[in-house]
């Protein structure tokens, strides 16, 4: 039985006697304060659903087979726990997107530890970039896969933090193009350059690399310049797919978040990391981990579920008692988009009837008389 303490004193309580109503009274022997003390199922409820939420067991193997579970938890659903500000300034951030659905998206950010924020969106595009890192306060190093608008955001948002991109992703696009297996010669040698990239650990290493790289571009200009006509007389480049890998790691090479992982004044202080590992290992593989033992779930449920999550790993997260008071519900989030709507309505309406009135609509006057009283 959990021991009832006294909320003046701080010291024990014992029982004295029942109420009316018969519920337990208690006494504190100290200050000689009386109280009955009522146990939170609510917590205790959500504990269930979370502790369910983060594990493999299915309903069916609740109490009830399943049937009181979903009874005593439906109403978690409904919550959604969202992230704080975060002040603190950190050395090194990792963001990346994690997609549930055709068009549902999850923006998140984490740091070595936990989870700072997240944000849902149709797809990746700048203006979600900027909603997610403006409750962030601005790191030294951003590490990203390069999602759509990302750069973007980064120059509008945290304009002094040096940007790495994932150098695996780098080399995971550079294999798409190539494939394991390349036909051609240029092939071969473009795909061993990016498997070099992932062992690159000092800025001579990273300067050898990139003039190896510009002497591959040397070495087949002529073969990448190949064209092909079509049935219908249009021309196209042979080796199309060999001019994309080049494309993209050019691009990289001049904006200059290829090996920002080396540069001295980062390196210094703490080890930047090269990859985005942290954020795809320790984050997205564990919450799609957790869809996939909770396969079924509607896809607003998915949604809530990694909510879930993400708090629970948040720096700080609240009580569950606080939880249940302060996060907002479906029904509160409806309240105010209903409101929303009534005063764009409103002013729409004001629009019409009162400011769009114009004088000469309702008055006629000879534009020769002007002698008004």
């Amino acid at each position: 039985m959990n021991q009832v303490n006294c909320p003046v004193c701080g010291r024990k309580c014992v029982k004295s006697g029942k109420t009316k109503a018969g519920s337990q009274r208690w006494l504190c022997k100290s200050c000689k304060t009386s109280l009955t003390h009522k146990i939170d199922k609510d917590s205790k409820e959500l504990q269930l659903f979370l502790n369910w939420l983060f594990s493999k067991d299915s309903q069916s193997d609740m109490p009830g087979e399943g049937r009181t579970f979903r009874r005593k938890t439906a109403r978690f659903w409904d919550i959604w726990p969202l992230p704080s500000k975060v002040e603190e300034t950190k050395d090194v951030l990792f963001l990346d997107g994690i997609y549930l659905g055709r068009k549902v998206c999850i923006l998140i950010c984490c740091d070595d530890k936990h989870v700072l924020g997240w944000y849902l969106c149709r797809y990746e595009h700048a203006g979600a970039w900027i909603a997610l890192m403006r409750r962030i306060a601005e790191p030294r190093m951003v590490v990203s896969d390069g999602g759509t608008g990302f750069a973007k955001a980064l120059k509008k948002v945290w304009p002094n933090a040096k940007h790495q991109r994932c150098v695996f992703h780098a080399f995971c696009q550079i294999k798409r193009y190539t494939t394991s297996r390349p036909n051609t010669l240029a092939g071969v040698e473009l795909y061993g350059l990016a498997k070099d990239l992932l062992k690159i650990k000092t800025k001579k290493d990273a300067e050898i690399w990139v003039q190896r790289f510009f002497d591959w571009i040397k070495k087949y200009q002529k073969f990448l310049e190949e064209m092909t006509v079509d049935e219908r007389g249009n021309k196209r480049p042979t080796h199309e797919r060999l001019l994309k890998a080049e494309r993209s790691l050019l691009k990289l090479i001049r904006e200059n978040t290829l090996f920002t992982y080396l540069e001295a004044e980062l390196t210094v202080d703490f080890a930047a990391p090269s990859t985005n590992n942290r954020i795809e290992g320790g984050v997205n593989s564990r919450l799609r981990e957790m869809l996939r033992n909770h396969r079924g779930l509607s896809i607003e449920r998915r949604i809530k579920a990694v909510y879930w999550w993400c708090y629970m790993h948040s720096p700080e997260p609240l009580s569950l008692s606080e939880i249940l008071k302060t996060m907002p519900t479906d029904k509160s989030i409806a309240a105010i988009y209903q409101r929303m709507n009534e005063k764009n309505r409103l002013e729409k309406s004001l629009s019409i009837w009162g400011d769009a009135i114009v004088w000469s609509d309702f008055h006629k006057y000879d534009k020769t008389f002007n002698n008004w009283d």
